[in-house]
């Protein structure tokens, strides 16, 4: 069923609801509710009835159910690295023994350093970013808002710029699509490969972070963060800690992606679930620090199961958001609003305007839905299309897809990626949303500024 411009309204209110009130539970589940509201020909009854039955079907998918326990087990690794005495010992290697982070600008340039290195999954280099940083960022006094842009836009922006992990392999198979459908000739991967230089939006965050900490770039309420913000003294377990029981651990979850990607690729690492590799990836962390922890005298059995439960209690909340994230996203499949969007492109016949429009279309799309996948899956059909049907650079349309998706899925409240970054970060997540908001912004209008001037140099 056609819901047209109705099928915008569910996002947008719980979109603007989440900036108005900072209550993202309370709004999404407005969202919801409104998205089923319309679905029902506005019976409030069959409606609820409905959204309850949606919520326990997303159970049913596997990958929704891996990334709920993977997001309540990583809160678990979190919490035992901190009781173990592995974060303590990381922050007095790197402050007092090598004397490596000096300042709150080192903290945050290591968590840039992380969220470039590490590339095979964007929930873990938000994660291992966060995890890391987070002390040494307490220690100095660096709000943990900053923290948080800083892993936000180092994890979609680099996984996005690179064929070996699950980004590369749903943008090839994308691209495979179109090849079979003989929309387009060549080869899938080197078409892909040959757009990533035309990954604005994704470059431009990048090469933003760095600026924004060397210079000290408060924009917004971000500078309200920073000055507000003060140091904060470790706790210190009785034997002092060890940095080896934060980067065992830390390694495990690390070591564990590829590994598990090329397995459920069955020998192809680009044809690997992301979601079950994450998965196995938690779950190999958490045996091999029981084994470190209890067998190594570090903490009892009832120390690592009590650290262990209050760490799955500390992700609740977070879990509830992604539910509902998750809830709405599937709303806003079912109503057809990234087609909506997408077919407001339609007519739009100018060669050199097509990458700067598909840019801006997708952004809305990542926006209004929360996906930058479901973005992708939905436009680069439709901007493979509009190019070969104007003669615009099909290469820099495919990469006007990818910055799009990225861009409105970093500017999202309801992204899953914004969700998991101010997780990592250990910050309110609509405080990390309006303040990353600016960085965002001047990254996606220099982005468009260089579509605008690739369509007119490359058509």
């Amino acid at each position: 069923m056609e819901f047209g411009s109705l099928s915008v309204l569910p996002p947008l209110l719980a979109i603007i609801l989440a900036i108005v009130s900072r209550d993202v539970v309370i709004s999404l589940l407005t969202g919801i509710f409104a998205g089923f509201l319309i679905q029902a020909g506005f019976n409030p009854l069959n409606a609820v009835i409905n959204l309850l039955d949606m919520v326990i079907g997303l159970f049913a998918e596997g990958w929704i159910a891996k990334t709920l326990l993977f997001s309540l087990m990583v809160g678990a690794v979190m919490r035992l690295v901190v009781d173990s005495g592995g974060v303590a010992g990381l922050v007095d290697f790197l402050t007092q023994k090598s004397r490596t982070v000096r300042s709150g600008k080192g903290a945050l340039l290591l968590a840039y350093v992380i969220g470039l290195l590490i590339f095979i999954e964007s929930s873990i280099t938000s994660l291992v970013a966060g995890t890391v940083a987070r002390p040494l960022c307490d220690k100095f006094g660096v709000s943990r808002q900053k923290l948080a842009y800083v892993c936000d836009a180092t994890s979609a922006p680099v996984c996005s710029l690179i064929a070996l992990n699950g980004w590369g392999g749903l943008l090839i198979g994308l691209i495979t699509a179109e090849v079979t459908n003989s929309m387009l000739s060549g080869n899938p991967t080197q078409i892909f490969l040959q757009s990533i230089p035309f990954n604005f939006y994704a470059w431009v965050a990048i090469l933003l972070v760095p600026l924004v900490i060397v210079r000290g770039w408060d924009f917004g309420s971000m500078r309200d963060y920073e000055e507000r913000v003060t140091p904060v003294k470790l706790v210190v377990p009785a034997d002092g800690g060890h940095i080896s029981r934060m980067l065992v651990p830390l390694f495990v979850l690390i070591g564990m992606m590829p590994l598990s990607l090329y397995y459920t690729g069955n020998g192809n690492i680009l044809e690997g679930s992301g979601s079950t590799s994450v998965f196995y990836a938690v779950l190999a962390s958490l045996l091999v620090s029981f084994v470190q922890y209890v067998f190594g005298g570090a903490m009892s059995k009832d120390a690592w199961f009590k650290s262990f439960y209050q760490g799955l209690s500390d992700m609740l909340p977070i879990v509830l958001i992604l539910v509902l994230a998750f809830t709405i996203g599937k709303v806003t499949s079912d109503m057809g609003t990234g087609k909506y969007l997408a077919s407001l492109a339609e007519g739009l016949v100018s060669p050199s305007m097509i990458p700067v429009i598909v840019f801006l279309l997708s952004s809305v799309i990542a926006f209004a839905t929360g996906t930058s996948w479901g973005t992708f899956s939905i436009m680069l059909p439709i901007g493979v299309a509009l190019a070969v049907s104007t003669g615009a650079n099909v290469e820099l349309v495919i990469g006007a897809v990818v910055s799009g998706g990225v861009f409105g899925d970093h500017c999202s409240p309801i992204s899953d990626t914004t969700i998991i970054s101010s997780m990592a970060a250990g910050c309110n997540h609509i405080e990390h949303v309006n303040s990353q908001l600016p960085y965002a912004l001047l990254g996606g209008v220099l982005a468009a500024g260089l579509f605008m001037l690739g369509g007119l140099l490359l058509t």
